[in-house]
């Protein structure tokens, strides 16, 4: 089943002449940051995007926005149900998108071919994107040099910071593993039960995973070799997850983590938002999906209405060199080639990929943006801060999600005493999803 949503509409006639008014003050600010419109403003026309969201609020503000240059084209969002899926079968119908959601994770996999081969090329230069404004670690690196996609939201893991408390207590956020260590005492010996907390109860975004998958790239992130076994599933790579084996069975012991307190917590959004909204846990470890849920759930909160607190967003740092910022793309675009609607498509495109205009929708969604200054925004501006050497992206080292699925399952057994560390390495490449 498909649903569509109506985010924009055409704007009365009476209408315009108001806005070119206001669009002219628009148009200044926007074209000192590249965006000037290539096409008549007064051409009529619609642009389709199609994704899994079931709303795309972050998009409906860039729709509008858009409208103030092309205040006469449609532009419609449809949220297909069971999207990874469906995509394939929707982009081969007579009703296929013009703009769709695409997954880097997506290239390469048979089942997937359709929403890479429908795709135009984005790294064209005819189409004037400016991609140099994206950080060029998260932009999928094809076989062929070709551009199917490209980042509008990217993703990151770490933890939520309770900055009152560190305030209150007389304690400084943590940047080395030591100082995680010693301040997960500290929190201990002030009387707070649970210094850090994260969800448990699965493996995919675990607290185990968050905290250990960063490290783990920092140790292959210069070993081709390595990543080559580990992509393969070659049993023998399975010795390359020993030191991250090692480290997170190091990290449970060093940090004191009540795992009994964090199995309590029933999923990794909602319920670990309004376990760090009860305000007495200072660190809690989740991805930057989770984050971008956490304002709109300040008011369902009692207790943090009744006792607001200010939090960020920071690495979690697993070594004493500091903290990895791994950087992952989240959710990307790709345009259709054979969209009917194809040059209205790209003059969004165009108009989209810009600074300001995926900052703004990051900004909207809660949700990290791809481009290179993340200072814009407070709750993500500790990861600008980490040193290039120590920004990691999976799609920069070349790591594939068979083999991440690998590390997941192998962590998540340690760390749970199902398994021992040389059980987990000798499994390597027969863990399934």
């Amino acid at each position: 089943m498909i649903m569509r949503k109506m985010m924009c509409v055409v704007l009365a006639a009476l209408m315009i002449p108001g806005l070119a008014a206001c669009n002219s003050g628009q148009t200044e600010t926007t074209a000192e940051e590249g965006f000037k419109p290539s096409m008549d403003t007064s051409v009529s026309g619609h642009i389709r995007i199609a994704g899994g969201y079931d709303n795309f609020e972050a998009l409906e503000t860039e729709f509008d926005r858009f409208n103030k240059y092309y205040p006469n084209v449609e532009l419609v969002y449809t949220k297909v149900d069971d999207y990874n899926n469906m995509i394939g079968t929707v982009l081969g119908g007579n009703d296929a998108p013009d703009i769709y959601v695409n997954y880097s994770w997506m290239y390469g996999r048979e089942q997937y071919k359709a929403s890479i081969d429908h795709a135009e090329n984005l790294a064209d230069p005819a189409l004037g994107l400016n991609l140099e404004c994206i950080r060029s670690n998260i932009i999928l690196k094809t076989d062929d040099g070709t551009l199917p996609m490209v980042p509008v939201f990217s993703n990151t893991y770490g933890m939520l910071v309770n900055k009152s408390l560190f305030e209150k207590e007389g304690l400084s956020v943590p940047t080395t593993y030591q100082e995680l260590v010693n301040v997960c005492g500290a929190f201990r010996e002030k009387g707070y039960k649970n210094p850090l907390m994260g969800f448990s109860k699965k493996e995919t975004t675990s607290l185990y995973t968050l905290t250990v998958y960063p490290f783990f790239c920092g140790t292959v992130a210069n070993d081709p070799e390595a990543v080559k076994k580990l992509n393969s599933l070659d049993a023998s790579a399975g010795e390359y997850m020993r030191p991250s084996l090692e480290k997170i069975t190091q990290f449970l012991k060093d940090s004191g983590v009540d795992i009994n307190a964090c199995n309590e917590i029933e999923n990794n959004y909602d319920a670990v938002i309004l376990r760090f909204f009860e305000g007495d846990v200072p660190m809690m470890t989740c991805s930057g999906d989770t984050v971008s849920g956490t304002k709109k759930r300040e008011s369902r909160s009692e207790a943090f209405i009744a006792n607001p607190f200010t939090y960020t967003f920071v690495p979690v740092p697993m070594s004493d060199e500091g903290a990895v910022f791994l950087d992952m793309s989240n959710l990307q675009f790709s345009v259709n080639k054979d969209s009917k609607n194809l040059a209205m498509a790209n003059e969004f495109m165009r108009f989209l990929i810009t600074p300001r205009e995926l900052n703004e929708m990051a900004q909207n969604k809660g949700l990290m943006s791809p481009t290179k200054d993340l200072s814009f925004n407070s709750m993500y501006a500790a990861f600008g801060a980490v040193p290039e050497s120590r920004i990691l992206s999976p799609e920069a080292i070349g790591l594939t999600d068979d083999a991440v699925i690998q590390l997941r399952q192998a962590v998540y057994r340690v760390a749970t005493g199902e398994m021992t560390i040389d059980e987990a390495v000798a499994a390597y490449g027969t863990f399934t999803q």
